[in-house]
């Protein structure tokens, strides 16, 4: 991936905030049931073939927002994007209203929408499935009162729209609730770090992304935050009772 602009540290910000990415729970002690990893992750494809299946449309607006501290100026921008998702037609991306840092908007914001439209049209290449991860279970936590096991995953390839680093699995439901994670590819030689945080929220019967945040140290100084708040949904099913 990658963008000309007029700054290098600029395009380092760009080539970054385009990663993927999450926020933290609270640990407890309550244990799930004994399940090997392999059980977890088929629970796991199993759920999501089902939501897939049952999850016929959903509307949001969705507030981004980027920030970056550090040389040779502090820049911010935000966006909201009304998004509509229908299961035969896709997922389509409506700018409502943009502020802040025009450049941030146009190279960041902007480009980070068409990233997700372009990881949509490829949703196999990007899945958490063992096509593109190895799975292991490290344990469980309990996540707002609700058991969790916890699994590392690694790509087995480098690519842009894969990550490696931990996931929380809702041990009753078995969907993803949390990640926090590094891209499995670095976008550029300006990126020492980039670290990855989703929430997810339950919306009726349906698991959403609620929450996104990313934040890249830049080498030659400075700091790039990029989060994405989902906002509330507006869901339907495919068979609504």
């Amino acid at each position: 991936m990658s963008f000309r602009w007029r700054s290098g540290v600029f395009l380092a910000i760009v080539l970054v905030l385009m990663a993927s990415n999450i926020w933290a729970g609270s640990a407890g002690t309550d244990s799930p049931p004994a399940l090997t990893t392999a059980q977890i992750v088929e629970q796991m494809q199993r759920q999501a073939k089902t939501q897939t299946e049952e999850l016929g449309h959903y509307q949001s607006l969705r507030h981004y927002q980027v920030e970056y501290h550090g040389f040779p100026a502090r820049l911010a921008a935000k966006m909201d994007v009304e998004v509509n998702y229908d299961a035969s037609s896709g997922k389509s991306f409506r700018i409502v209203t943009q502020s802040g840092s025009k450049a941030l908007c146009d190279k960041v914001l902007k480009r980070a929408v068409e990233s997700e439209k372009e990881a949509f049209q490829d949703k196999a290449s990007s899945a958490l499935t063992p096509r593109n991860y190895r799975f292991s279970l490290v344990g469980s936590e309990n996540l707002e009162g609700h058991p969790a096991y916890v699994l590392n995953v690694e790509p087995l390839v480098a690519s842009k729209f894969l990550y490696r680093g931990k996931v929380w699995v809702d041990a009753a439901e078995f969907t993803v609730v949390k990640i926090e994670v590094e891209p499995a590819k670095s976008p550029s030689f300006w990126i020492a770090r980039t670290r990855i945080r989703q929430s997810f929220a339950k919306t009726g019967k349906f698991w959403l992304p609620q929450k996104n945040q990313s934040e890249t140290k830049v080498r030659i100084g400075g700091t790039a935050e990029f989060t994405i708040d989902y906002g509330s949904y507006q869901v339907e099913s495919k068979t609504p009772h």
